[in-house]
């Protein structure tokens, strides 16, 4: 049982924290091309147009290998955690097939207009279609967040007579505590990653002196949200979420730690392997 367990649990880390990679990134560069789509619209300069189209390309592909690998997660609630879709199915069921109506469709159709659209629609509706691509990527992002706080700190439902878990306060559900902090934290971690990567690529850009003018574009875009992003990280959406993992879950942040004694003035691991024994 614990061997099963055990290949179960593995199977489906690889498999989310690798479509994960991809997310990450659609939602970390979907704010930064509305932000190029505004500047383009507000000074009418069009190479921050022609940025924006860059950076759609690689969204695309992304949210593309995103779908893909997103997929096989759904499958394996059934497939891998059988027991546990039949006992809390009632609940995690509804944030689920919310983002997949709402949040997936919104970005997926939107993102049509974004792509192929800019000669059919006038700038300032193919600038509704970038912001709109960014709602829905992040509002995805939110349902997720929703069902995973929800299985880290249950609220709003009861136990029926047959024993599974039904919703009784929607409200609970998408307001929890947990969630609220974890998006915003999940968030703040996107736009560190869609931000640094764009502005790597315009310091490759102005190191091998190729396509210099939006290598320095990149770069400064890319550096300012990072920075602001990753201070976000900090504080203070990092401090309250480690607030609430203490609150609620005061062994998985012993565990986290490297902990397995009460103490005052804990040291801070950074690296290490515990001593299990």
């Amino acid at each position: 049982m614990d061997s099963a367990l055990s290949i179960h649990r593995l199977h489906f880390a690889f498999t989310i924290t690798y479509h994960y990679i991809f997310p990450q990134l659609t939602m970390g560069l979907a704010p930064l091309i509305v932000i190029f789509k505004s500047l383009a619209l507000r000074t009418g300069d069009e190479r921050y147009n022609i940025a924006s189209r860059f950076w759609a390309k690689i969204f695309a592909i992304n949210f593309l290998f995103g779908v893909i690998t997103g997929v096989p997660m759904e499958f394996q609630f059934g497939t891998n955690w059988a027991m546990f879709s039949q006992y809390a199915g009632g609940v995690i069921a509804t944030a689920l097939a919310m983002e997949g109506v709402f949040a997936f469709f919104l970005e997926s159709s939107f993102l049509g207009v974004f792509l192929f659209g800019e000669k059919r629609v006038g700038p300032r509706v193919h600038w509704l279609a970038a912001f709109m691509v960014f709602a829905g990527s992040w509002l995805s992002g939110f349902f997720i967040i929703v069902t995973n706080a929800w299985m880290q700190h249950p609220v709003g439902y009861e136990i029926a007579a047959d024993g599974t878990a039904h919703l009784n306060s929607f409200g609970s559900l998408l307001f929890n505590e947990w969630a609220v902090w974890q998006y915003l934290h999940t968030m703040g971690g996107a736009l560190v990653t869609g931000s640094f990567a764009m502005a790597a690529l315009g310091a490759f850009y102005l190191l091998s002196r190729k396509q210099e003018e939006y290598g320095r574009m990149f770069v400064r875009l890319g550096v300012i949200v990072a920075v602001l992003a990753s201070i976000f990280q900090l504080w203070p959406s990092g401090d309250r979420h480690g607030q609430l993992v203490a609150k609620y879950q005061p062994i998985t942040l012993a565990a986290m730690e490297g902990l397995f004694k009460t103490q005052q003035g804990a040291p801070i691991v950074l690296i290490g392997q515990p001593d299990m024994e």
